[in-house]
């Protein structure tokens, strides 16, 4: 079973000298000697070292404490979140799934071998706590593909202990700079290793800088790359149910959409249609999850928000099961959804489409005309979605309406910044006032969803002879909301105007 750890760490240049003696660094009382280790690692990638390019590391590692597979993403320099798992003689699935987006279906393949020599010492302080652990690491580094080499070096390495205040690191790199050692100039020994055992065919593959957007397709292709390299790094976040992640994950696929619908005279739409298509189902599914996260949290705050003597019947507990319940369910989905052969097939679409893209011949104009008449076809649709919703009397046909106005919304918000870069301040301010629009909107319909739901709990509250008091007051209190957001909303759109791109 695979397990979670934060790992922070720096790591220094080293010569044979060994550790500079870090007492009384920080409130280090001792610097106690743990002996040598021998670890063995082999590090695997795809051919064309694709984890590598992304700084992940996906190794397989005897000896030591943590002898596993243990697979890397960096979160921030120095900082990277370790993913375990037991030694075994193939990558574990649950590691596997975790770079299945990047991987797809090319082979993980031994690239680089690393035996270190690590001699350990222990940071603790007068009562015996550990503070860190810092080693000096002989490393002997073989490429294990094509006709690379090997390489050796010695570096140090101090990590903290597990919920230790970073600061003591800078403590640390004090010590160790006033004795002459340097931070390293690579993050990892993986990146050092490919550096130094590369034969010109093999090096590590980083990303390369696109050129500047310069046509009309320069700038919609750059909103789209970006949008497709937000899904493959989110995708392991959303396996791993990191916050937010699936939030994160529905908006690059809804940009992505949103993209291909809007510049169709920049895009081939006979070609970019059905992926469209696909990432419209790709959103639906993310949703399944995000809308249940939204809707829960929702009615979990208005219910704390009541005084307790009118909170009746066990409605905290009820609602909480009901919330797990359909919260496991749903991320069990999704990860389903994300190992099919139908998403990954998505993500090959979406490559193939950003290699060879069907450019039309508006995509090689200037993209002031072109991506300004593109932003105002989807505000001017906007603002007949708006003004209808506007004269339909209140129930569920304005739901629906508002519904549709906020969806258009969010296509006008993207198609803003995606333009942004070409047309500067006037698509800028646009992106704000759609942004406004969708909060108020997005309010609303989140309160269609909350008494639809408050139903549902009430009529099972009900049947097992429970009072059903509180949930017709949150039911209430749900629809006052939504009329007070249906009452704000004319004012708010008189300031947007359908002449808000400028």
């Amino acid at each position: 079973m695979a397990h979670e750890k934060r790992e922070i760490e720096r790591k220094y240049e080293s010569d044979d000298s060994g550790l500079p003696d870090l007492s009384g660094v920080g409130g280090v009382a001792a610097v106690l000697d743990k002996g040598l280790v021998e670890l063995d690692a082999t590090y695997y990638d795809t051919a064309d070292e694709r984890l590598a390019a992304a700084a992940l590391t996906l190794r397989r590692r005897t000896g030591g404490a943590d002898a596993g597979w243990h697979l890397k993403f960096p979160v921030a320099p120095g900082v990277r979140d370790e993913i375990r798992a037991p030694l075994s003689d193939t990558v574990p699935e649950e590691i596997a799934a975790l770079v299945r987006s990047r991987v797809r279906d090319d082979e993980l393949i031994p690239l680089v071998r690393l035996r270190s020599a690590r001699d350990v010492r222990h940071l603790v302080d007068a009562d015996g706590t550990l503070l860190a652990e810092a080693s000096v690491d002989a490393v002997t580094a073989e490429r294990l593909t094509g006709k690379g080499g090997a390489a050796q070096w010695t570096e140090i390495e101090v990590e903290l202990a597990d919920g230790g205040d970073p600061a003591f690191l800078d403590q640390v790199e004090t010590r160790l700079r006033g004795a002459g050692v340097r931070p390293s100039t690579s993050p990892s020994k993986l990146a050092r290793a490919l550096e130094q055992t590369a034969d010109g065919r093999h090096g590590r593959r980083g990303k390369k800088r696109p050129a500047p957007p310069v046509t009309a397709g320069d700038h919609v292709l750059a909103y789209l790359h970006a949008q497709r390299d937000t899904l493959v790094e989110l995708d392991p976040a959303v396996r791993r149910d990191v916050p937010d992640a699936v939030h994160r994950m529905r908006v690059a696929t809804r940009r992505a959409r949103s993209t291909l619908r809007t510049f169709r005279t920049v895009l081939d739409r006979t070609v970019t249609d059905p992926v469209g298509a696909e990432l419209k189902w790709l959103a639906g599914e993310l949703g399944v999850d995000r809308d249940q996260e939204v809707l829960a949290e929702r009615l979990t705050t208005a219910l704390r928000a009541l005084p307790p003597d009118l909170v009746t019947g066990p409605v905290p507990e009820r609602l909480a099961s009901w919330a797990d319940a359909r919260r496991g369910g749903a991320h069990g989905h999704l990860t389903g959804v994300l190992d099919s052969r139908r998403y990954l097939t998505l993500l090959d679409t979406l490559d193939t489409l950003l290699a060879d893209p069907p450019l039309l011949k508006a995509a090689g104009k200037k993209p002031e005309k072109a991506l300004d008449k593109a932003v105002r076809k989807d505000l001017a649709a906007l603002s007949a979605l708006v003004e209808q919703a506007l004269d339909l009397p209140p129930g569920e046909g304005r739901d629906l309406a508002l519904h549709e106005a906020r969806k258009k919304a969010k296509c006008t918000r993207y198609a803003a910044e995606a333009a942004t870069p070409a047309l500067g301040g006037p698509a800028r301010s646009l992106t704000g006032s759609m942004k406004s629009l969708t909060t108020l909107l997005g309010d609303h319909q989140d309160s269609v969803m909350a008494r639809r739901a408050l139903r549902e709990l009430s009529a099972v509250a009900h049947a097992a002879g429970e009072s059903a008091f509180t949930y017709g007051l949150l039911y209430g209190r749900e629809e006052a909301r939504a009329a007070a957001t249906e009452r704000d909303l004319p004012g708010l759109w008189k300031e947007i105007g359908p002449g808000a791109s400028g």
